[in-house]
């Protein structure tokens, strides 16, 4: 099969984790030392993760501007960890992206190595960004900008709809999730994929896991709560609560739409909870789930989750990128209902993980759309839309 062409907006941690496992992955293929761990789909499609090729690069820091991809993955802010390096792109320079509302004012209160720093140099146009994907050939684009950064999310979403480039939307701003967003999509031929990017195992799908077990073992949830810290620039950025409308709206949606009765707000908290510098890219998630079971008797849960955060969300987005590209092979157009709802916080509609995961592998052996079918005996649940 041919490359599939990525261009990337926002050179963090995602998309450093995303490009070292490329080629970690690449490595594995063709020296079998290495195997494929950490991969769901190691053949998609005819994809393999070594078909991605990485054609452009957008960022907005004065230590990323101007450099190659494979130095800039790993100038600072950035602090996920490193377990691939053995790459070059010499020929692919990040370009100066527009700013927008992508870089929060209380970062400046920070240490430069801890936070963002916008580089001197003029805003694109969008008719640069436009030219820039249409030269490159890209053929998807990855939406990686930081939490919060509506006025930017569109303005990219707008030079894919020019261009006739796919939209990953790894953050939660809300547009394949959105009904005219998605109609703009749909009528311009272009599949997209989106919003919020679930981690590979992290807290919002065992959150949702464990949610739905217990009531499908006819326990009774009454309050739950999941708070997470870690040192990245996320949650660096997420110390301003203004920032953060649509993503607890989108981590509570995951959640709620397990419940058979969601809960009442006050009854549920899912949200970050603090930066702490020295967790890095590291993820800590405390979650309980408060309960009754068998006589109304009470019951709880305690967990604690630590996971390496930008890693844990590459784990999905190396399959989104190949089912997009075999979205683009058939001719689909708008948001991938089946691609959306597995790899997605907030997705056009909620599924269960188990009716999503088998939706999933539907689309990807080409039985239609992988749309959910009414009547389907593997729906024992089937959540809330978006819209």
């Amino acid at each position: 099969m041919s490359e599939i062409r990525v261009a990337i907006v926002g050179l963090g941690n995602c998309a450093s984790s995303l490009i070292q496992g490329i080629h970690y992955y690449h490595e594995a293929f063709a020296d079998q030392t290495n195997g494929t761990v950490g991969l769901s789909h190691p053949v998609l499609g005819d994809y393999v993760p070594g078909d991605i090729r990485i054609v452009a690069a957008i960022d907005i820091d004065r230590r990323k501007v101007g450099l190659p991809i494979h130095e800039a993955v790993f100038a600072p802010p950035n602090n996920t960890k490193v377990f691939y390096d053995r790459f070059r792109y010499d020929g692919v320079r990040v370009a100066m992206g527009n700013v927008l509302d992508g870089v929060p004012e209380h970062m400046k209160a920070y240490p430069e190595h801890q936070r963002f720093v916008a580089a001197d140099r003029p805003a694109p146009t969008s008719a640069d960004i436009e030219r820039l994907l249409s030269d490159t050939g890209a053929e998807i684009l990855m939406n990686y900008l930081p939490v919060g950064s509506q006025k930017a999310a569109e303005f990219y979403a707008e030079c894919c709809l020019n261009t006739g480039v796919s939209l990953i939307n790894c953050i939660p701003v809300f547009i394949v999730s959105d009904a005219a967003w998605a109609q703009r999509f749909r009528r311009a031929g272009i599949p997209c994929v989106g919003d919020d990017v679930k981690a590979q195992v992290g807290a919002t799908i065992v959150h949702r896991v464990l949610s739905r077990l217990m009531c499908q073992r006819g326990a009774k949830i009454d309050a739950t709560y999941q708070i997470n810290t870690g040192g990245n620039t996320d949650f660096l950025n997420m110390l301003n609560q203004a920032r953060l409308g649509s993503k607890r709206i989108s981590k509570t949606e995951a959640v709620q739409s397990q419940l058979d009765e969601p809960l009442p707000a006050e009854q549920l908290y899912i949200g970050p909870a603090d930066f702490v510098p020295w967790q890095k890219d590291n993820k800590v998630c405390f979650l309980r789930i408060e309960g009754r079971g068998f006589g109304g008797v009470p019951l709880n849960l305690e967990l604690r989750l630590s996971v390496e955060d930008s890693p844990n969300s590459a784990g999905e987005t190396i399959d989104a990128i190949r089912c997009c590209r075999l979205a683009r092979d058939r001719g689909l157009a708008g948001p991938l209902e089946a691609v959306c709802a597995y790899t997605m916080k907030h997705p056009p509609v909620q599924y269960n993980d188990d009716l999503a995961r088998q939706m999933l592998e539907d689309f990807i052996a080409g039985n239609g759309e992988g749309s959910y079918v009414p009547g389907d005996r593997t729906a024992a649940h089937r959540g809330i839309s978006a819209e």
